[in-house]
């Protein structure tokens, strides 16, 4: 009878020690870190760069103005083709000046009666002066005669504000080019009428030199005030216009703007760049790019081989059989690199493929390393 029972322990120990050894053994191969995750690495070297930072930008004139009418009447003439560079003081557009011209003929003969008006008080004064001096002529009459003199004279220079008056109504019967630059296209016709500031008549701005304004957030302005202050390179500012080409001209900063926005933290720089082949139209839209501090000899990996988490950037060093995780400080993307500013070392090297599985720590298995990153 004990022999059955020992039998029967047996049968009912032995699968239950064999499933637990099963567990054990299927527990072993599910840990990951029992098993070395297959990476492959990329050996973090320096490469040469010139780093530059883009901002989206809009082409606007140092000068432009709206040409609206100072007078009223048709419009008599338009000296200038729509698009037509100008030089400062070209006639642009003629108002109906008849009515004008004859103001200041009328205004001008006003003048000249003023003016001999006053002559004949003046000789009158000085008759009447000579026979008071011979006690030939009442006292009063040598008052009433200066005070004829003082009211000519009063009329002469009323006469003279007129003509002055006049003059510029007609003088504003033509409109004359503000500056030198480009004129835009008209907005009236030949023999259209017209009210002093209405309507828009043209737009001319000023071509050569151009600005270029972009915005910056409160944190850059120090680096940009430094730029503005100190000596710029040739280099520091170019342009990339929208079909990918670098605008053959370089850039000074001109002005930072005055103040913050309350709402949005930032303001707006302007750079000044020469245009003399027109090729920069105000309104347009371009890429600014802007000289870093990643100039000369960087640290430069491959971009797929950095991780984000909650803002931080990361990259896996290998080290032995495992990995660690590193934080970093990014600098300029270049192409499908990027150069690292703090965080890693040249020698080092780091996971490119295989991150998605990795973990501080995990056990790795090194693959062919990857190519360094071409030189920029």
């Amino acid at each position: 009878m004990k022999r059955y029972f020992s039998q029967l322990l047996v049968f009912i120990i032995a699968p239950a020690l064999l499933a637990s050894c099963g567990d054990s053994n299927s527990a072993q191969q599910q840990n990951p870190a029992a098993t070395a995750v297959p990476v492959n690495a990329f050996k973090v070297n320096t490469e040469s760069v010139t780093g530059k930072d883009t901002y989206p930008a809009t082409v606007v004139s140092l000068n432009e103005v709206e040409l609206r009418p100072q007078v009223s009447g048709y419009i008599t003439n338009i000296f200038v083709q729509d698009g037509q560079k100008v030089k400062k003081g070209q006639a642009l557009y003629e108002i109906d000046r008849s009515k004008y011209q004859a103001s200041y003929q009328q205004a001008n003969a006003n003048l000249q009666s003023a003016r001999a008006n006053l002559a004949r008080a003046q000789k009158d004064l000085e008759r009447y002066e000579r026979l008071a001096a011979k006690e030939a002529i009442a006292t009063q009459q040598v008052d009433y005669a200066r005070a004829d003199v003082v009211a000519a004279q009063s009329q002469v220079k009323a006469a003279q504000a007129q003509v002055r008056s006049v003059s510029t109504d007609l003088g504003y019967s033509v409109i004359n080019a503000p500056f030198s630059g480009t004129i835009g296209i008209s907005q009236v016709r030949v023999g259209a009428q017209v009210s002093p500031g209405q309507p828009l008549l043209n737009t001319i701005s000023s071509s050569d030199p151009i600005a270029v304004d972009f915005v910056i957030n409160e944190q850059e302005i120090g680096r940009f005030a430094d730029l503005q202050h100190g000596d710029q390179p040739d280099s520091l500012f170019t342009i990339r216009l929208n079909n990918d080409m670098i605008y053959p001209h370089t850039g000074k900063i001109l002005a930072i703007d005055r103040a913050i926005g309350r709402r949005t933290g930032t303001t707006t720089v302007r750079v000044q760049f020469p245009n003399p082949e027109g090729m920069l139209i105000p309104g347009m839209t371009v890429d600014l790019q802007v000289l870093n501090q990643d100039i000369g000899n960087q640290l430069v990996i491959p971009f797929k081989a950095v991780t984000e988490q909650l803002g931080e950037y990361y990259v896996y060093v290998i080290q032995g059989d495992s990995v660690v995780q590193q934080n970093v400080t990014l600098g300029t993307r270049v192409n499908a690199d990027v150069v690292v500013r703090e965080g890693l070392k040249e020698g080092q090297q780091i996971v490119v493929e295989g991150i998605q599985r990795l973990r501080q720590g995990a056990k790795v298995q090194v693959g062919a390393a990857q190519p360094q990153a071409a030189s920029k």
